[in-house]
């Protein structure tokens, strides 16, 4: 393998509502190459929230705002009050998060339909006054970034989205390359990406299918980025991180098989019994192999035979098991 020309991609790991919990950033960043992770969303309604629902969405605050291995953890909001957006990201940053990341582009019915996440592409000037607010209220030395997509229904509107954006010194901005409407379907439009680092003054970071490291390689000469958002592709291939560094380093990746995977799925396990209520410990396990089955048809296996479990002692014996392998060879 020959080392690439350019620069080392910048990697963030993605927030995942519902599954990119403190758990899941404890097991990928553990296999390295992300520069930080983001957060679930915390949804900001109404009031200035505790500091137990910060704790809760990002118990690393407990912890110097890091990971186990040391990688930062952004504290994402989402909500449309620009007033408490910003208050309650100067009570985020009080508490030590390392920095602010705003949510304009969560695409969920339940959460368009109160006006959060990319219901607010529809209202640029909304999204520059929520950027300022959060921007003059949080402390100069900690970053405050944005997500966003193209637009809501079509990207018509999407250069104006820029200009807002734009007006604000925010740190950075992760841009999925679909609109609202388009969700998760192929393609990713990267070529708009292109537009958007032509015209704000910061950092764009790339985002929407982004699986192996050609797909970087691919991204990066499409968009002119040098900074990518990974989520559905890590939780597919774990070492998805560490394999990009290796790619552009010119080296072969760690091995990483499934019995690296699935080691990963029992210490997965034991940390969400250790942290959550057992009767819960086991859904995350499933999911994740929903996820894996991409990369490894081991994982569909096990899936079908684990699918029905909802004890954590049964799952955890599952896990322990040979049988799947055998199933799937």
């Amino acid at each position: 393998m020959t080392a690439l020309q350019g620069t080392i991609p910048r990697l963030i790991l993605a927030p995942m509502e519902g599954v990119v919990d403190a758990v899941m950033r404890d097991q990928l960043t553990r296999l390295g190459g992300y520069e930080r992770c983001v957060t679930e969303f915390v949804r900001v309604s109404q009031t200035l929230l505790p500091k137990r629902v910060f704790i809760r969405y990002s118990p690393e605050l407990q912890q110097g705002g890091v990971t186990a291995s040391g990688t930062p953890v952004f504290l994402q909001l989402l909500g449309s009050d620009p007033e408490l957006m910003a208050a309650n990201a100067e009570r985020a940053a009080q508490l030590g998060a390392p920095g602010i990341d705003l949510n304009f582009g969560c695409p969920a019915k339940t959460v368009n339909r109160s006006q959060g996440g990319a219901a607010l592409l529809r209202s640029p000037d909304l999204i520059r006054s929520i950027c300022e607010r959060v921007r003059e209220r949080v402390p100069h030395g900690t970053p405050v970034t944005a997500k966003i997509r193209l637009g809501y229904d079509t990207d018509e509107n999407f250069e104006e989205i820029l200009d807002a954006l734009a007006a604000v010194a925010l740190t950075e901005v992760t841009i999925h390359a679909r609109t609202r409407r388009q969700g998760y379907r192929p393609p990713a439009h990267w070529h708009r990406l292109r537009d958007a680092r032509n015209r704000l003054p910061f950092p764009v970071i790339a985002n929407g299918e982004l699986w192996t490291p050609g797909d970087i390689a691919c991204c990066a000469e499409v968009s002119d980025s040098s900074a990518f958002m990974l989520g559905r592709g890590a939780l597919c291939r774990p070492d998805l991180g560490a394999a990009i560094k290796a790619y552009y380093r010119g080296e072969a990746p760690s091995p990483f098989d499934w019995q690296d995977a699935r080691e990963l799925l029992i210490h997965f396990l034991d940390q969400n019994r250790r942290l959550y209520d057992p009767r819960y410990a086991v859904n995350p396990v499933k999911q994740w192999l929903v996820y894996l089955k991409v990369y490894y048809p081991q994982a569909a296996a096990l899936f079908s035979a684990v699918k029905r479990i909802s004890d954590a002692d049964e799952m955890a014996s599952a896990l322990s098991r040979d049988e799947p392998l055998a199933a799937a060879a």
